[in-house]
């Protein structure tokens, strides 16, 4: 797995000097086209350009027949490139796409969200979202290289770059206490987003290449996330403005889960609080009732890492520790809910 953290002239120069393709492609949505395109269109060859629309609405069947008819149209055969330019929505649609269409084509990632930047781009899973269950349909498939260019940030809204933020959270919860210390007694707005990113994509390079195709320790990095996903499941449901971020889902889950490990006893008192205190911190507390426990309850049912029909949890066994496969019930997911609602 190849990933390169540096301006996009310098990375896609240097990859391009190395291949030679039949055909360029890049994908974008509809904000990537106006923010970031501009960026890389110039130290491209000849390329057409794939837009389709932004949102995790539409990560679905629909746009992907979309992308396969315009690869289609244009013709593209095993010997075309896929650039997928932009957040964790692309990156995972476009490499759906790219990675099924003939069987696969090679495609390159280049993150342009924070989220994407420190997770969704690197690992090679990708997918799309059907009836209702996040990345319900994918495969496992490594682009040809990832390029991190963290100026691309500068086009990011606050709340986008908060939502980036909750992978970080996670990677330093997993597998780094001394980065944990370090985050989280610093404010929000005091992190420092290169040193961040270069320290998630070597944790996650670390995990990916033991076990790329998460048979075992790669579930670690689920860890917030088998709530979290139920709880933005059930919020894609609500009016758009309702609807949560990504990283605003797992940090609510991140919480719920250190709950869960907490009553385990897999972690004390003292670290379920700091998790608590500080993620609150960052992004307050989602507007979930517990009302809508039982939905959320039924979505993490259909978590993929469920086996046997018994819920299957990635959870902190101590800061900069997690395990994973550990059986939760859905009574604990219930009381753990509760304890976040207050």
């Amino acid at each position: 797995m190849s990933v390169t953290i540096a301006p996009i002239q310098e990375g896609i120069t240097a990859f391009l000097a190395t291949k030679e393709y039949s055909n360029y492609v890049v994908i974008t949505d509809t904000n990537t086209r106006k923010h970031c395109y501009p960026r890389l269109k110039p130290y491209l060859p000849k390329h057409h350009l794939i837009v389709v629309p932004a949102g995790e609405q539409h990560k679905n069947l629909t746009t992907s027949e979309q992308i396969w008819g315009e690869m289609t149209r244009l013709q593209l055969d095993r010997h075309a490139v896929v650039f997928n330019l932009g957040g964790g929505v692309i990156g995972d649609m476009g490499g759906f796409c790219a990675a099924t269409y003939k069987r696969g084509i090679d495609f390159v990632q280049i993150p342009t969200t924070l989220l994407s930047q420190v997770d969704a781009s690197v690992g090679g899973k990708l997918g799309i979202d059907f009836q209702g269950f996040k990345n319900h349909l994918g495969v496992f498939t490594q682009p040809k290289i990832v390029l991190i260019d963290a100026s691309f940030l500068q086009t990011l809204s606050y709340i986008e770059l908060r939502s980036g933020f909750g992978e970080i959270i996670k990677h330093c919860l997993i597998a780094d206490a001394a980065k944990w210390e370090e985050i989280r007694k610093k404010d929000f707005e005091e992190q420092y987003w290169p040193d961040l990113i270069a320290h998630s994509v070597e944790i996650k390079k670390r995990v990916v290449a033991e076990d790329p195709t998460e048979k075992g320790l790669r579930k670690i990095l689920n860890f917030g996330h088998t709530i979290g996903h139920a709880v933005e499941t059930y919020f894609l449901s609500k009016p758009p403005k309702e609807r949560l971020l990504h990283g605003e889902a797992i940090a609510a889950g991140m919480i719920m889960e250190a709950y869960i490990a907490y009553r385990k006893k897999l972690i004390d008192l003292q670290t379920l609080e700091q998790i608590e205190e500080f993620i609150f911190s960052v992004y307050g507390k989602v507007d979930l009732k517990l009302s809508d426990v039982p939905t959320v309850i039924q979505l993490a049912q259909q978590d993929k890492k469920n086996k046997g029909g018994e819920l299957r949890f990635s959870l902190l066994t101590g800061v900069g520790s997690c395990g994973f496969d550990i059986k939760v019930s859905p009574s604990e997911i219930q009381q753990a809910a509760v304890y976040y609602v207050g």
